[in-house]
């Protein structure tokens, strides 16, 4: 996901693909929006592009050196592009990040690192980062949780209470396919869920179909707001006190502002 603090709202069921005359009853008019969110977080970001293409050049590093510099033999790599070409990265650049990971193999070796813990009130917070120094990021994450009264908890704390999934937002005003298609269209490619919201179309996946699904919507011209593998909560937990609510936004502006944090997952409900 490009940006870095993601704020999932609303809850909802995974199931496994379903027949075609119950397909039209998984539409849900939400009153919420992931949509919504997902502006704002480009809006706030939009600022910090030299972040964002930062991040997602590590990614490219990561993708290249696992898979290759061929995008037509690395779907990790087709997915980092399509990441790339979202933000608006240049051409230029991303070819340029792709030729130096595959040619210097002295180049920067980044190393994912996830941190798990919890703001107030028992809120559970995943933080995934990508970093080249793990001792500065782990001081960093814990100096973040510790200034909104969080701490940061053993691997698996937290990350029982969610599921990985591929999700992939579509903006309603963007996409001129009909529900109905796009949805069979999905479901078709791999995907396990559709979900219809007011002003957006969510899609989920296992993690090992995301890249099908996410080209099968790119071959038609679909365009997303947003593709990324996510951390879903299966639950989620209301926050009322107003000075819960500021330390956890304490925490999570902190984590933000970390070059080495790539995404944060909260099970918070707003």
């Amino acid at each position: 996901m490009s940006g870095k603090v993601i704020y999932f709202i609303n809850g909802f069921t995974l199931k496994h693909r379903f027949a075609e005359t119950e397909k039209k009853e998984r539409i849900n008019m939400s009153g919420h929006s992931k949509f919504a969110n997902i502006k704002h977080k480009k809006e706030k970001n939009d600022a910090k592009k030299g972040k964002i293409f930062t991040i997602i050049g590590r990614e490219i590093v990561i993708a290249v050196k696992e898979g290759g510099p061929d995008p037509a033999n690395n779907s990790k790599l087709r997915d980092v592009i399509a990441k790339a070409k979202a933000n608006n990265m240049p051409n230029d650049t991303i070819e340029r990040g792709i030729k130096k990971a595959a040619g210097d193999s002295n180049a920067d070796n980044y190393e994912r690192i996830t941190y798990e813990g919890y703001g107030p009130n028992g809120i559970a917070i995943i933080v995934e980062t990508l970093t080249d120094n793990k001792n500065r990021t782990a001081a960093n994450v814990r100096s973040a949780f510790t200034k909104g009264n969080g701490n940061v908890g053993t691997p698996g704390c937290v990350s029982y209470m969610f599921d990985q999934k591929g999700q992939i937002i579509i903006d309603k005003e963007e996409c001129e396919m009909d529900s109905d298609d796009l949805m069979m269209m999905a479901l078709d490619a791999g995907a396990e869920d559709f979900q219809e919201e007011e002003d957006s179309y969510e899609i989920l996946t296992a993690p090992d179909d995301f890249s099908a699904v996410r080209e099968a919507l790119e071959k038609e011209g679909i365009p997303m707001a947003e593709a990324d593998i996510a951390m879903i909560p299966q639950n989620y937990i209301a926050l009322t006190d107003e000075q819960a609510l500021k330390n956890l936004n304490r925490t999570l502006d902190l984590l933000e502002d970390d070059d080495d944090v790539q995404n944060v997952y909260t099970n918070l409900d707003e």
